[in-house]
């Protein structure tokens, strides 16, 4: 992974860059895909859990190599955490 991101890529290619990891050393990996996207980069990562996957902004599901779902929109995580925050803040559900 230090070899990947010491270049400071435009582009990543990630192949299940959490595969055999814990889950704190995944979500610490997780962060640094975050960080270098903010900084601009394109990720591409590849995943079968479901956790990882949802710090995407883009999900696209494949079966037998043709895509079969897209989700699009931004970062359902970070979504979910702002409508919980509005929700304790008083302004009910928000769809």
């Amino acid at each position: 992974m230090a070899r990947a991101v010491g270049g400071q890529p435009s582009i990543l290619l990630a192949d299940e860059p959490t595969g055999n990891l814990d889950s704190t050393n995944g979500e610490a990996v997780m962060e640094l895909l975050r960080e270098l996207h903010r900084g601009g980069a394109t990720i591409c990562m590849v995943t079968h859990d479901p956790r990882y996957a949802q710090h995407a902004d883009r999900i696209v599901h494949l079966f037998d190599g043709l895509i079969v779902e897209e989700e699009k929109g931004a970062n359902r995580r970070e979504i979910e955490e702002a409508k919980r925050e509005l929700k304790e803040s008083g302004f009910g559900d928000i769809p």
